[in-house]
């Protein structure tokens, strides 16, 4: 008999039982993205975790209601101590663009590069900005409550007041005698804190900044954690099932998601926290100060300095999905390879079951129907095991074996209709479905050809001075998912 779904909660930090709210429906919500850079290798983990997970609960029956935010306010430079400038702001500052254009641009590269990904769209993708009166109203709630306070048009939550009445810690750990020994940092913005680890829910605005709203107490913005809040609870109410994110949110933006929600409606927000873990290069963080910071269009085409070549979509996904989602995953060429050899076998091997038909006989043998079962199995105890994808890709390449010896052109082993059927079904259920691979484009080659086309008759032309036509092949390029970018040596196309 399979085993139930267990998940690890973060908050507990053990692996429960899964038991939704509702009867066979399913309320997630995950941390989306701030929208001021283009989608790098952390986002794609992130996403092709929940999309999975999203894919699972679907595959056992559930109707998911999964919502992942898009952040396009409030997001400061220094999340920590909430200090620099907003991060779209500022993009928007050196670019001389609208902070709404800056936002629409990275949100528009990030759902492309999305869908190359073969990532399900969310059930809804709300915006920050979207939500202005939904976050005002969540921050007068905890004012109301006593655990916030208002202090020259800014609002802090009150971590002292808190404290008297709730754990605080209770998902990152942190305790109030580490942030009372924590050296206060003098900085412009957090002065006017009742205690140094308060957080900001809004923010005055200065009359030159670009992105403020009118609320209770004056002109100003929201705080980073806010919105997560306000848009959880208005789409999945106060508690829902699962929520999700990056192993670098637990703190501070679950945990004030946590203070936000008790704070507000005097209810924990969520049951079930899951966190994904972090890539890394060489053991270390992947981060732009430290040069290692690749981008997905970078991974798609090959042009960052450190790959040895282009990757394609589903071998990223494939790449990530080889680790449990709980574990790091250290990024190296080799590894990518590794993982376009493996997707090339499974996919293979998807393609033979696909054409094979079981031959009318009497004869079976027992010992390979009795593999298929168990491998069947194994697919969802590997899944039912806190979405555990590496458990799950072990189990089709055994999945893979018996194909082998069912097309053995020496001495195929025969198994009955029904066994070739529950075989290519399962199989099919877990490699597209539920892990969510599609075939590789076989015609890669061509439309390189054609790429190459395309740009020649772009540069030919830019040379005769015909830019309306030049620009017209890029709009329509661009409206495909395929951007150009010129440098010194001509034009590159990337796939968005």
């Amino acid at each position: 008999m399979m085993m139930s779904l267990h998940v690890y909660n973060t908050l507990t930090g053990k692996k429960e039982v899964f038991k939704s709210i509702a009867k066979n429906a399913v309320g997630m919500y995950v941390c989306g993205p701030t929208v001021y850079g283009e989608p790098h290798l952390g986002h794609a983990r992130s996403s092709i975790t929940f999309d999975v997970i999203y894919r699972y609960l679907t595959h056992l029956g559930y109707k998911v209601r999964y919502v992942r935010n898009i952040t396009d306010v409030g997001h400061l430079e220094d999340e920590h101590n909430e200090t620099g400038e907003d991060k779209i702001v500022k993009k928007a500052r050196i670019e001389q663009l609208e902070p709404m254009e800056v936002a629409q641009h990275y949100t528009n590269v990030y759902r492309q590069a999305m869908h190359a990904l073969n990532i399900i769209d969310p059930s809804i993708e709300p915006l920050a900005t979207g939500h202005i009166p939904e976050q005002i109203e969540t921050i007068a709630k905890i004012i109301e409550n006593g655990l916030a306070y208002e202090v020259n048009g800014s609002v802090y939550f009150d971590v002292q007041a808190y404290v008297q009445r709730y754990h605080y810690g209770q998902l990152s750990g942190r305790v109030l005698e580490e942030l009372l020994a924590a050296s206060r940092a003098d900085l412009e913005g957090t002065n006017e804190k009742k205690f140094h680890a308060d957080f900001a829910l809004w923010k005055k605005a200065g009359k030159d900044h670009l992105m403020q709203w009118q609320s209770p107490w004056g002109r100003g913005f929201p705080g980073w954690h806010i919105e997560c809040t306000a848009m959880s609870s208005k789409y999945l109410g106060i508690p829902f099932d699962i929520h999700g994110g990056g192993m670098d949110l637990k703190f501070p933006h679950h945990e004030a998601e946590i203070c936000q929600s008790l704070g507000a409606y005097d209810k924990p927000p969520v049951n079930y926290w899951l966190h994904n873990n972090m890539v890394t290069l060489n053991g270390q963080k992947m981060a732009k100060s430290k040069g290692n910071f690749i981008t997905l269009n970078e991974l798609f085409s090959g042009s960052h300095s450190l790959l040895q070549k282009a990757y394609s979509p589903m071998t990223i996904r494939f790449f990530i999905l080889q680790a449990h989602y709980g574990s790091t995953i250290d990024f190296s060429n080799e590894s990518l390879i590794a993982a376009e050899n493996a997707l090339t076998k499974l996919e293979e091997s998807y393609k033979v079951l696909d054409s094979y038909s079981a031959a009318a006989t009497s004869s079976v043998d027992e010992e390979t129907e009795k593999e298929v079962l168990e491998t069947v199995e194994s697919c969802y105890e590997a899944m039912n095991d806190d979405f555990n994808t590496a458990k799950l890709i072990a189990a089709l390449f055994g999945f893979s074996k018996i194909i082998h010896k069912l097309t053995d052109p020496v001495r195929p082993v025969q198994i009955s209709a029904k066994s070739v059927e529950k075989l290519s079904d399962t199989y099919r259920s877990f490699w597209r479905d539920v892990l969510g691979m599609r075939p590789e484009n076989a015609n890669s080659e061509k439309i390189d050809d054609l790429l190459g086309i395309l740009i020649e008759l772009r540069q030919q032309a830019k040379d005769d001075k015909n830019y309306s036509h030049a620009d017209l092949i890029r709009q329509k390029l661009e409206h495909l998912g395929i951007q150009l970018k010129d440098g010194k040596d001509g034009a590159t196309s990337y796939f968005l």
